[in-house]
């Protein structure tokens, strides 16, 4: 927890809207009227702590447990007379215009169930959902009452993804041949999460999976944002449970390998690490840019003169954070790029992705992406 907090100071400074299309400056506009739905995933710190930095109002927060809602509010400054024990109760009593949900990942579909027919747009912490049954659903419902439904991800909030994003496109390292991701920390229990972060976190229905999807959803993302929405020809992923005396009924440990026809992705999330890393690794026919965190990097393009370090900068200002993205996409009809890192087309491949390394997992097979998703192979 305490690594998170320190994120969002860090992110306030380096964060986002590099591959979506310019729009107007939103600061003259009325504050995004946004409801909190739930209050057990950790990151959700960084909503709380955000109300003076993006331009939206938070009008309601839905939480039946009392005392982690009065906790959070008295730490952050909220009145518990906004907090409501049911969605429904807060729509009718604050007529919304979006909500941010940080539930855990199983009540995504519902929360979609209860805001797309009302016309309530969505941004869900990752990833998108549980799985490839209750992302469909979700999609068709946003599709049908046009409404925006967006994931967000730590890791779209780095200026290094952005500068790796932009000099991949410009072919500065060739073309991509291989990608590399290392992210987690040393364990969710470890490092102090929360047990209403734990109790759904630890649980292989409300998160899906362990590590795999709490990790994996991170290299999957930026996969397919790189790949330019491409789909693997397979997927095959090995986990393992390293602490079963912690974790007995999840996962901690995973190994995902996604196979393109030029390209290979190596995706290694884990509760296992002996540090906390969210890192990429771009190599392409000429060169390669590493992104070590959110800031700093090293790129080769000339093997004789080797690598140089540099530093990302800064995102710029109204494209710095996902509630900043969500009030433009909102208000001012922002358009995001084809499989943006928040879009709705890449959350649905994370979870596709997802699918199939847990059935890899659980075979002890690489499956194939035709067998599984036929309608949208290439």
């Amino acid at each position: 927890m305490k690594y998170f907090l320190l994120f969002i100071l860090v992110a306030t400074q380096i964060t986002s809207g590099w591959s979506q299309q310019k729009a107007p400056d939103g600061q003259d506009k009325k504050p995004l009227r946004v409801g909190v739905v739930g209050l057990v995933h950790g990151h959700v710190h960084w909503i709380l702590a955000n109300k003076k930095k993006s331009n939206i109002e938070i009008v309601g927060i839905v939480e039946p447990n009392r005392d982690l809602a009065q906790r959070l509010t008295k730490q952050y400054g909220y009145s518990m007379d906004i907090v409501y024990d049911t969605l429904e109760e807060m729509i009718e009593a604050k007529h919304p215009e979006a909500v941010n949900a940080f539930s855990n990942t199983f009540d995504h579909l519902e929360t979609v169930r209860i805001c797309a027919p009302k016309g309530i747009h969505v941004m869900v912490e990752k990833p998108l959902a549980v799985s490839w049954e209750h992302a469909q659903e979700m999609a068709a419902l946003a599709e049908k009452h046009k409404i925006h439904l967006l994931t967000n991800y730590e890791t779209s909030w780095y200026g290094s993804n952005k500068k790796a994003y932009e000099l991949v496109n410009e072919k500065t390292i060739g073309d991509i041949r291989r990608i590399v991701f290392h992210t987690g920390h040393f364990g969710p229990v470890e490092i102090g999460c929360n047990p209403e972060f734990l109790e759904w976190l630890t649980d292989p229905v409300l998160n899906g999976a362990g590590a795999l999807t709490d990790f994996g959803c991170y290299g999957a993302n930026l996969t397919t944002w790189l790949m330019n929405g491409q789909v693997p020809e397979s997927v095959t992923c090995i986990t393992q449970q390293l602490k079963p005396d912690i974790y007995p009924k999840v996962d901690d440990d995973a190994t995902i390998i996604l196979k393109y026809p030029e390209t290979e992705v190596i995706i290694q999330a884990s509760w296992n690490w002996p540090h906390h890393v969210k890192d990429m690794e771009v190599f392409g026919t000429t060169g390669f840019v590493k992104c070590k965190n959110g800031t700093d990097m090293d790129l080769m393009t000339d093997q004789k003169i080797g690598p140089k370090s540099m530093t990302a900068e800064p995102l710029p200002k109204g494209h710095d954070d996902p509630f900043a993205l969500l009030q433009k996409v909102v208000q001012e009809d922002y358009q995001l790029m084809p499989y943006d890192v928040s879009s709705l087309e890449n959350g649905k491949m994370v979870v596709q992705i997802l699918e199939l390394a847990k059935e890899s997992a659980k075979t002890g097979k690489t499956i194939l992406w035709k067998d599984k998703f036929p309608s949208n192979s290439r």
